[in-house]
């Protein structure tokens, strides 16, 4: 396993034991804890934890310094889906699909079937007929149309 992937495991852990979806980290403790340097935590925080796959990360530096990180919990009839649909931008690149589709996956707002199908029909290897300059526009449009299939 990467270390990105532990670093993320041990997160997610945390925040699935918290009460209230809301863990509380100290960057520098976490890296010795993991055997790795802090710039690889701040590394999967900000590609993984990102509000667009439906999280909050607040940070205060320091001596007492801390990150939280927190689910975004969405209101009744908001969607998911929806949130989505509407935080992903005009472009999307293959490594930022997946991660969005393991989130939405992981959420539970998608099957894992669906999930599979989605990170199959986005990657790089798929598309790899469309000219690079568009790939990852097309891939954007792609996704936005089978989630708001999916909001239907």
């Amino acid at each position: 396993m990467r270390i990105s992937d532990e670093i993320t495991a041990y997160i997610l852990h945390m925040l699935d034991m918290a009460d209230d979806g809301e863990a509380e980290l100290r960057r520098n403790e976490l890296a010795e804890e993991l055997g790795c340097v802090p710039s690889q935590i701040n590394y999967v925080l900000t590609s993984r934890f990102t509000p667009e796959q439906g999280y909050v990360v607040e940070s205060r530096r320091g001596g007492g310094g801390f990150i939280r990180i927190r689910r975004v919990k969405l209101g009744r009839g908001t969607s998911l889906l929806m949130h989505t649909v509407n935080a992903v931008g005009s472009t999307l690149d293959s490594s930022t699909a997946r991660v969005i589709i393991e989130n939405l996956a992981y959420q539970q707002a998608v099957s894992d079937e669906a999930a599979r199908l989605m990170t199959a029909v986005l990657s790089d290897r798929a598309l790899h007929e469309v000219p690079a300059a568009q790939r990852d526009r097309v891939r954007s449009d792609l996704f936005k149309q089978m989630l708001t299939t999916l909001i239907s």
